[in-house]
């Protein structure tokens, strides 16, 4: 793999890398607070930081992206979860945009299960690493 490729200049993802990892943290995030209430976890100062990240702030920040990046997005989840290999990129964008139609991609993404490992794993498909971003 070049260079350029590593650094994510060869490939046109449609979204920054940098995007795409504050989705996986505040996806990760929301994903840690609620095994934390589901395991009953009782820690004060986690429950602190916990608060601070949730799902709506999820979903407020893909909102804010423009209809280009959140299909971007989805079809990284895609790819993720194998519905997709990298070479039918074109073709995961196609149905990406067909099924964000509706505006909801916010809510989409937002229920999806593991959708922080599911985004890593989609860059990872293309020989990125969300871990090698800075935040």
């Amino acid at each position: 793999m070049s260079q350029s490729e590593e650094e994510g200049e060869e490939f046109d993802l449609g979204i920054s890398l940098e995007i795409v990892a504050t989705v996986v943290d505040l996806a990760n995030a929301v994903q840690d607070a609620e095994e934390g209430l589901l395991s009953g976890e009782d820690d004060d100062e986690e429950d602190e930081d916990e608060d601070e990240i949730s799902e709506e702030m999820l979903t407020d920040f893909i909102d804010e992206l423009n209809e280009e990046q959140q299909v971007a997005l989805i079809a990284l989840a895609w790819i993720g979860r194998g519905d997709y290999e990298p070479e039918e990129w074109e073709e995961a964008l196609k149905m990406a945009a067909e099924r964000n139609a509706r505006g909801d991609a916010s809510t989409y993404l937002a229920g999806m299960e593991g959708l922080g490992d599911l985004l890593s794993e989609g860059v990872g498909a293309f020989g990125l690493a969300i871990e090698e971003v800075e935040r």
